[in-house]
C-alpha cells in the first residue's frame, strides 16, 4: 500500500514529500497538530465529553500528569458505547447499577481505550496514510523517543496535502453506497448502537416531506457522532433527566438533535472539489443526491477520500 503511494507521487510535480523515515523531525510534523488537548485518567467521562463539545475534537489522548507519557486515548465512539452504544454502556448497567449520574462522574480510565497505536515524530505523511487505512484509525496521536505526546495526526490532515491526486475522480467513483439510515423517532439508544455496530460517525435521517404532495422518502437530515456529543457536552442532557435512570436520555428522539440543514454534493463532482468544501465547512462527511430524483444515492467521508488517494 505504501509503495503505491509512493508511485503515484512521483507522477505529481511540487508534491516533495518524504518517503523514508527522517533523522529528526519527519515531515509529518509539518501537518501534525501540536497543541494537543491531552486529559488526565482521572478526569471524568462527563468532563472529557465537555471538553470534546468545547474544543470540537473527536479524540482526547490521556496522559500521566507526571510524565506526560501517553496512557490511553478516547474518542467520540467509546463515549457512545458508553452512552449506550455497546459493552462500555455496562459501566451504568452492572457497576453503577442503572445510576447515570453515577456513571458519568465515573474516571475517564474505565472507558478509554489502551495499547494506542501512535506514530514518532521521525514518520513520514505517506506513513501517517498508509497506518491509517491499514490500522481503520481516524488519527493519531505522534509521539517523540521519550514517548510523550507531540502532535497529532488525523486523516482530515492527510487528505488536505494528498488530495490533488483525486482531482480527476468522481464522487460515485469513491461514496459508500451501502447507506445506513433512520427516521426521525428513533431513539439516541438506537442511534448509538448503530453507530458503534458498524463504525460510523454519521446516518442521515430519511421519512416524508411533510410539506410535500410525495409520499416518496426525502433526506429530511443528519446526525453524527459529534452532535450527539454535544448534546451530552452542554448538558442539555440534563433537562431530560427525571430520575438518575440513563433510560431518561437515551430515549430522546434523534429529531431534537439531527442537523435538518444538510450540505449535500452530486456524485459527479469532482473529489478535490468535495474536499475544499469539507475543509470549507468543517465536515468530514456529505450526503450525496442524484441531480434528478433528489434522492439520497450515498455518503462520501473523509475516509473515503483517503481510500481513494491510496
Amino acid at each position: 500500500m505504501k509503495n503505491k503511494l509512493i508511485k503515484k507521487l512521483k507522477t505529481f510535480d511540487n508534491l516533495n514529500l518524504q518517503t523514508n523515515e527522517a533523522e529528526n523531525d519527519g515531515d509529518i510534523m509539518e501537518i501534525a497538530f501540536k497543541d494537543v488537548v491531552t486529559a488526565s485518567q482521572s478526569s471524568t467521562i462527563i468532563e472529557i465529553a465537555n471538553l470534546m463539545s468545547q474544543k470540537d475534537i473527536r479524540r482526547i489522548p490521556i496522559t500521566d500528569p507526571g510524565t506526560g507519557k501517553l496512557l490511553g486515548i478516547v474518542t467520540t465512539m467509546d463515549i457512545l458505547d458508553f452512552f449506550g452504544g455497546g459493552k462500555k454502556y455496562n459501566l451504568i448497567t452492572e457497576k453503577h447499577k442503572g445510576n447515570f449520574l453515577s456513571a458519568i462522574n465515573a474516571p475517564i480510565k474505565e472507558i478509554m481505550t489502551t495499547g494506542v497505536k501512535t506514530m514518532t515524530n521521525k514518520d513520514t505523511i505517506v506513513d501517517a496514510a498508509t497506518l491509517m487505512l491499514e490500522e481503520d484509525v481516524g488519527g493519531f496521536p505522534i509521539v517523540n523517543g521519550d514517548g510523550k505526546i507531540v502532535g497529532m495526526v488525523t486523516e482530515g490532515d492527510v487528505v488536505q496535502v494528498l488530495q490533488r491526486l483525486v482531482a480527476s475522480i468522481e464522487v460515485q467513483d469513491a461514496m459508500a453506497t451501502n447507506i445506513i439510515s433512520t427516521t426521525p423517532g428513533t431513539k439516541i439508544e438506537a442511534i448509538t448502537k448503530m453507530m458503534v455496530r458498524n463504525s460510523i460517525r454519521r446516518i442521515p435521517i430519511v421519512g416524508e416531506d411533510i410539506n410535500s404532495t410525495s409520499k416518496e422518502e426525502k433526506l429530511l437530515g443528519f446526525v453524527t457522532a459529534s452532535d450527539i456529543l454535544k448534546y451530552i457536552g452542554e448538558h442539555k442532557l440534563f433537562s431530560k433527566l427525571f430520575s438518575n435512570e440513563g433510560d431518561d436520555v437515551v430515549n430522546v428522539p434523534i429529531s431534537e438533535l439531527m442537523v435538518k440543514d444538510v450540505i449535500s454534493v452530486s456524485k459527479y463532482d469532482k473529489l478535490d472539489d468535495v474536499a475544499n468544501k469539507m475543509f470549507e465547512d468543517n465536515i468530514r462527511g456529505l450526503t450525496v443526491i442524484d441531480d434528478e430524483t433528489g434522492k439520497l444515492v450515498g455518503i462520501i467521508t473523509i475516509r473515503d477520500l483517503l481510500k481513494a488517494i491510496i
